[in-house]
């Protein structure tokens, strides 16, 4: 066929997919390139893929020293000798993974054995990175030797551009990923995200498979469509395909009964058999429909999932904790929810908070209905979950993200705080959570006398308010300004705090107002999208509970 054909069985290739036009790829602007991406300008030109994929690699900034072919040469025959590389043990950062054979042949299905450990012996920081395989099984369907596929990998793996993560190395990269992931999927796939909920027992672990859909399961023809565009695009490409598998997988399968014991089973199926439900072009349609969060604010996410991970010791492989884990039935004990209903609301929370267990601050049948002994019970911790049951047996809370004790900065004034972390959410009578808004205008103020129009001037915030069209202007909205040094006054609010009342910003227009008293409270909804509301637009409050997070 071409040079690039030594390691492809062409029985097992699409062969009446690949167009025999002579390409070429002139292109560098940026914009252009990432558009030829998506739109597969390569994908039906075995040989001009093979191009694109070398110059989009050799491009990588990289370590000064990084292995080239002529280190492969020299090292290969000394750690591989005349041994058959299918007897050889596989290094422990690959842990188990499945190896894709893709439309590889015998002697490229051997070769990603040997280039893997020749990587090994190159990179010994390399910890944890399960999807190397992949990435070496797919480059050596576009490589002239095996040489020329280890010196693409090692670019890859020691790219040392900060702005451009490619694949995870280490336990803590690859963990906090599908923490992210995670949070991701809470925030874009709600309702795939409430079917894992229902039906697996542990979300966080059906999580952790979504690098192994991408490179794993997803087919030769999928997977390298979404490849052509992660080289130009990066880390970011990798989230939004995933989710988009996601979506899909709750769409086919809404309504159907399980086809196994385990939602993570029945996922890799999917995943392994989309060509009989969505194509190529229809998943990167989907993918790139998904109005995902900035590059940065997902760095800055990712940085706080392994701050957490390394806060609690876990930076190498072990056990995921479960939420029914972090929620012990023996020790929880609340006058509002019960052990159920508090695993539905872990599982909401963000993946780095997940890892803690419930602990109780406040309630008023201990505490009393005081807004000053609330406030001195809850400050000091961050984040913390408020639960109200009304004596209409309605039942809904709020998580917030900040320290109550920021309500200070604003003196006497109703001062917002908060990030878009904070959602406000309904158990009793139906369960239902409800999605941040960014309150746009957070220059509320108010005295003593102005206290009765909190409710209407925070209403006209919430239902007003928008993301700002410049996201450079503003902090990501999951994360307090003080976690990066970064100026206060762009990070998002959502709670506001005085001595007259408390108030919260949830999303979809839902807010929730409590009075100094504790006993009374009043709900705001702007119908924006039709939900039902919070509780009763005025209500008195039977029981409130405050709750920390313990490690």
């Amino acid at each position: 066929m071409d040079e690039y054909s030594r390691f492809v069985d062409w029985d097992k290739m699409d062969v009446s997919a690949q167009s025999q036009d002579t390409k070429e790829l002139t292109c560098t602007d940026f914009h252009e390139l990432k558009q030829l991406a998506r739109q597969g300008y390569w994908a039906k030109n075995h040989s001009l893929r093979a191009k694109v994929y070398h110059k989009l690699i050799s491009n990588i900034p990289c370590r000064t020293v990084t292995p080239d072919a002529n280190v492969y040469r020299d090292i290969v025959v000394k750690i591989i000798g005349k041994r058959n590389s299918s007897s050889l043990p596989l290094p422990e950062f690959v842990d188990n993974s499945l190896i894709p054979t893709y439309c590889l042949n015998t002697e490229g299905i051997g070769a990603v054995r040997k280039i893997i450990l020749c990587i090994s012996n190159q990179f010994p920081d390399i910890s944890f990175c399960p999807a190397l395989p992949s990435v070496i099984a797919l480059l050596l369907h576009y490589s002239k030797d095996e040489a020329e596929c280890f010196e693409q990998v090692c670019r890859i793996l020691a790219c040392n551009d900060p702005s451009k993560r490619l694949i995870d190395q280490t336990f803590l990269a690859f963990e906090s990923s599908c923490m992210t992931f995670g949070d991701l999927v809470n925030k874009y796939c709600q309702a795939a995200h409430k079917l894992m909920v229902a039906v697996s027992e542990d979300v966080l672990e059906v999580y952790s498979d979504w690098q192994r859909w991408l490179f794993g399961e997803l087919p030769m023809a999928y997977i390298t469509r979404v490849f052509d565009v992660f080289l130009v695009e990066g880390y970011k490409v990798l989230y939004r395909v995933a989710l988009a598998l996601l979506k899909f997988f709750h769409k086919v399968r809404a309504g159907q009964p399980m086809e196994s014991d385990s939602i993570q089973q029945d996922i890799r199926t999917f995943v392994r058999d989309i060509a009989k439900s969505v194509s190529p072009e229809r998943l990167l349609e989907k993918a790139f429909a998904i109005r995902l969060f900035s590059r940065k604010e997902i760095q800055l996410l990712q940085m706080a999932n392994e701050k957490a991970l390394q806060q609690k010791g876990i930076t190498v492989k072990q056990k995921r904790q479960n939420v029914h884990l972090a929620v012990h039935a023996e020790n929880f004990k609340s006058e509002i929810v019960s052990v159920k209903e508090m695993r539905d609301i872990w599982s909401w929370i963000p993946e780095r908070f997940a890892l803690c267990q419930p602990l109780l601050l406040f309630t008023t049948l201990e505490h009393g209905c005081s807004l000053s002994r609330f406030y001195s019970h809850s400050e000091g911790h961050e984040p913390t979950l408020l639960l109200i049951k009304t004596t209409a047996k309605e039942v809904c809370g709020a998580y917030l993200s900040t320290d109550w004790s920021e309500r200070r900065r604003g003196g006497s004034k109703l001062s917002f705080f908060g990030t878009g972390e904070c959602f406000v959410f309904r158990l009793q009578p139906e369960v239902e959570r409800y999605e941040w808004v960014i309150i746009k205008h957070p220059e509320l103020a108010s005295t003593g006398s102005e206290t009765e129009n909190h409710a209407q001037q925070a209403s006209s915030t919430l239902s007003s308010s928008s993301i700002p069209s410049d996201p450079s202007d503003r902090l990501s909205p999951f994360l307090a300004a003080r976690h990066f040094n970064l100026p206060s006054k762009t990070a998002s609010m959502f709670m506001a705090g005085s001595s007259e009342c408390i108030i919260v910003g949830g999303g979809d227009g839902q807010a929730l107002y409590l009075d100094a008293d504790l006993n009374h409270g009043r709900t705001s909804h702007c119908n924006t999208f039709n939900n039902q509301p919070l509780c009763s637009e005025s209500f008195q409050i039977s029981i409130l509970e405050v709750w920390g997070f313990r490690d």
